[in-house]
């Protein structure tokens, strides 16, 4: 993945077979407070002309159409909702109706923008010849198979997993650790969960060995993005996007 900025927007770009996926930071927007910088989450507490003129400023930072964004409203759980076409109105650009409860969005449709929205859950790409996908990674969505669905469908070859809160900061209790049980040794430290080690073993686990990791926590690296756990609830999202390329 490299780094890229355009109009003081920054995000991580990675490329996949045939698509591209986008990571923002949290620099670039007009929110403030705890929110401050690029924040996408209408529900987050912020004003919400401030979240629509973030949205729109990273839209045109990555070159995308707001009308074109895929986007849910997401409950922790493994759904991954396949479109062919972006909803009309559309929630991410209008005040529209509530978008559906899912943690993935899938497309074939060219033109077509998954998204989701994170603040230390990881943000995952995947692409394939079936189409592209972003899903949102929690430790209850990859419990539930949201990895293995997001794969299936779009036939995944390549992932690309964003930036999320790292091992050094996701401390959870026994509880969690029992369910990654059968992907083997190796995933905590004590009490704290490797969430992206995780998710590259279920990736591993559905067939895809091309997969590319940012690296970044995001409970560490304050200046750059949100995190639920390090300001206690309080805090905006970023986002990941993934499209087909032209051609």
């Amino acid at each position: 993945m490299r780094w890229r900025e355009r109009d003081g927007v920054r995000w991580l770009e990675a490329v996949l077979p045939g698509a591209t996926a986008a990571f923002t930071a949290r620099v670039g927007g007009v929110s403030e407070g705890p929110f401050a910088g690029l924040n996408l989450g209408v529900l987050t507490g912020d004003e919400e002309a401030s979240v629509r003129e973030n949205r729109r400023r990273a839209a045109g930072a990555l070159g995308i159409d707001p009308e074109a964004v895929l986007i849910g409203r997401q409950v922790h759980g493994a759904e991954v909702l396949r479109r062919d076409a972006p909803p009309r109105p559309n929630p991410y650009a209008t005040s529209a109706g509530p978008p559906p409860e899912v943690d993935g969005q899938a497309t074939a449709r060219r033109g077509a923008v998954p998204l989701v929205l994170v603040a230390d859950c990881l943000p995952m790409a995947l692409a394939g010849p079936n189409g592209v996908a972003m899903v949102h990674c929690g430790w209850r969505g990859l419990a539930a198979g949201i990895v293995e669905r997001g794969v299936e469908g779009v036939s995944a070859s390549a992932a690309a997993i964003g930036p999320g809160i790292g091992r050094c900061c996701y401390e959870v209790g026994d509880e969690v650790l029992e369910r990654f049980e059968a992907l083997g040794e190796g995933l905590s430290d004590g009490g704290k969960l490797d969430l992206v080690e995780v998710a590259r073993r279920l990736l591993e686990r559905a067939g895809i060995d091309e997969i590319e990791v940012s690296g970044l926590c995001t409970s560490c690296e304050a200046e750059l993005f949100f995190s639920h756990r390090r300001d206690a609830g309080r805090t905006g999202r970023q986002a990941g996007f993934a499209w087909i390329d032209d051609g």
